[in-house]
């Protein structure tokens, strides 16, 4: 048994001591327990609805920072869960869906989001017996998560989930209110700033617990409700239960990439900043609580409101003096967590847990790291063929480098594939076949499947490339001037449908149809060439130019160039045409026809 199964035996013991020994405390529990179970009930609902409407609203709200903050606000107050949406965002982020200073507006519009929770169990849960309404909840919510259609589904769990949460309310209330015969918990109050701090960490310690603030605010709305909580412990724990919280966008970014990470950096910061105003300014927000109620006819003792109004108040002073310096705070983070380049090359850049519950971020990441790949196979093919990457990008004429090259590029393919693109192409088959588990539309489903065979074509592409090097490095630099050149055309065909295709990588054409019909033009030059080849082998041969051993390698590796050409290029539409797969249908059709009727003329 190791430490974490021994910690967690005792905590069980303790637990299973405290139930057995505590009528009262059992109450409480098991509140806790239901309400946790609502919350959790309340998340599934929502991520089935997740599987697009969310993510299209996302990237269309999210183009500037007041409308980030929005977003954040409106997606927490109707899903009850902040938890979620920054899970949402920081698998959009890490899939390179959305900036990092639009991911930060979400997450400061997401603590003022959950603020609404609050509201909720101040004004309805403590004044009132939700269990009436609990009940029928639970009955409709059940029958409605055994139909099949998803939609119904996803509103049974909502409602099963609400439920859930408003029957945890009272029995943490009723919990309370046994506790006033047996234990008076206010003997345990403290005042001034020990009761502040003390207070405080019993918060961050309650939510890092139950891994949710709006648990710790119910439970905490609940004593003090009842009396065993005095008010101002209560806005203590309010403030640690916002630091808490962060704990699971921590927990999140420990699975994300770099950008999922800096993103779980600025919530904490931005927690931990706001925890810090409010604790220093605590007097002051009294005393804004205690007018504000005033003016809104609250009454004095009304605690379970004010402490509301308090948690709305500090999270909003938090956004306020946060807010203008999110630009400087992506900044830094950018700074304290940068990228290592070598890493950023070796290890999958876009693929997290998080993304895999989304279908459009699960397609996004995917899609991204294939371009990874395809970046990281790009070098493999360019130093497998002798060239320097840039030589192949940016050379005005590349015939004429390649011809008075005779560069040797010193390579191990092997090695290197083993290094960069076989941990990429892993990563991205586990990826797509954890996906594959989950619920998804069958044009999301043959999407991934493009994707999939993209990264195995370009796999292909750098085994062929591999074999055809072999003789390269030794007929590029032979003083037959015929071979010599024949092997650099040979190189020529390939670094040319390299550097076409990387016109794709830099986004140039985002429309599948013109993608492919591009790539058909493409396909037919390199035909082209290759026929072109295998006349002119022959005719050297006839003029003794070459010898016999000469021609067998040349046409055998015009050969391994031709499969590589076509791997490059049908891995290059696999991964375009994966974007729009209805359109990709329709322009396949044509290209195939196209491609018959050309074979039927010649």
């Amino acid at each position: 048994m190791n430490y974490r199964q021994l910690v967690l035996a005792g905590i069980l013991s303790l637990l299973a001591f405290a139930l057995w020994t505590s009528p009262e405390f059992k109450q409480i529990a098991a509140g806790v327990a239901i309400f946790l179970f609502g919350m959790l009930s309340l998340e599934n609902g929502f991520r089935q609805f997740t599987g697009g409407f969310l993510e299209r609203v996302l990237r269309r709200t999210t183009n500037t920072i007041p409308k980030s903050l929005g977003f954040g606000i409106v997606s927490t107050a109707i899903m009850q869960s902040s938890s979620l949406v920054s899970v949402i965002t920081i698998s959009f982020l890490s899939a390179g869906l959305l900036p990092l200073i639009t991911g930060i507006g979400i997450i400061f519009g997401a603590n003022l989001g959950t603020t609404t929770g609050a509201w909720l169990f101040a004004t309805i849960g403590m004044k009132m017996s939700l269990s009436a309404f609990a009940l029928p909840m639970l009955v409709f919510g059940v029958v409605l998560n055994f139909q099949q259609p998803r939609a119904l589904k996803a509103v049974g769990a909502i409602l099963a989930g609400l439920g859930f949460l408003f029957l945890g309310i009272d029995f943490m209330k009723e919990g309370f209110v046994s506790y006033q015969s047996a234990v008076d918990l206010r003997e345990y109050a403290m005042t001034g700033v020990t009761g502040l701090l003390v207070y405080t960490g019993l918060g961050i310690l309650a939510t890092v617990i139950m891994q949710s603030s709006h648990a710790t605010l119910a439970l905490t709305l609940a004593g003090l409700a009842t009396g065993q909580i005095t008010y101002e412990n209560a806005l203590a724990l309010a403030i640690g239960a916002n630091i808490g919280t962060t704990v699971t966008a921590l927990i999140g970014g420990l699975g994300a990439n770099i950008a999922g990470k800096r993103l779980a950096g600025a919530h904490l910061l931005f927690n931990m900043a706001t925890a810090a105003i409010a604790l220093i300014l605590i007097e002051p927000l009294r005393w804004s609580v205690d007018f504000l109620s005033a003016l809104m006819s609250i009454t004095e003792d009304d605690y379970t409101v004010k402490l509301a109004m308090f948690h709305t108040l500090f999270n909003c002073l938090g956004v306020a003096v946060m807010l203008p310096l999110i630009s400087r705070m992506a900044s830094a983070l950018e700074r304290w967590l940068p990228e290592r380049e070598e890493e950023a090359a070796a290890q999958p850049k876009y693929l997290n847990p998080a993304a895999m519950d989304s279908p459009d971020s699960a397609n996004a990441a995917v899609r991204r790291e294939v371009w990874h790949l395809f970046d990281q196979a790009f070098v493999i093919l360019a130093h497998g063929l002798h060239l320097h990457r840039e030589q192949i990008r940016n050379c005005d004429d590349l015939e004429a480098t390649i011809n008075n090259s005779r560069e040797r590029i010193n390579i191990d393919i092997d090695l290197v594939y083993r290094q960069r693109v076989k941990r990429l192409y892993s990563a991205i088959l586990d990826f797509i076949s954890g996906r594959m588990t989950r619920i998804s539309s069958a044009s999301s489903t043959e999407s991934l499947y493009r994707l999939q065979h993209a990264a195995g074509e370009m796999v292909e592409a750098i085994k062929h490339v591999k074999h055809l090097r072999k003789n390269l490095t030794i007929y590029m630099v032979a003083d037959n001037t015929a071979i010599r050149k024949e092997y650099n055309d040979l190189r020529l065909r390939v670094a040319m449908v390299l550097r076409e295709t990387h016109r794709f990588y830099e986004g140039k054409f985002d429309d599948a149809s013109t993608a492919i019909l591009e790539l058909d033009e493409i396909a037919v030059r390199a035909r082209v060439d290759r026929e072109s080849m295998v006349a002119r082998v022959t005719k050297l041969l006839g003029a003794k130019r070459i010898d016999s051993a000469m021609a067998t390698s040349l046409l055998n590796d015009s050969a391994y160039a031709s499969e590589t050409v076509d791997a490059i290029l049908t891995g290059t539409r696999a991964l375009l045409t994966a974007t729009d797969v209805e359109a990709a249908r329709t322009t396949e059709a044509l290209s195939v026809s196209d491609a018959g009727q050309a074979d039927i003329i010649v």
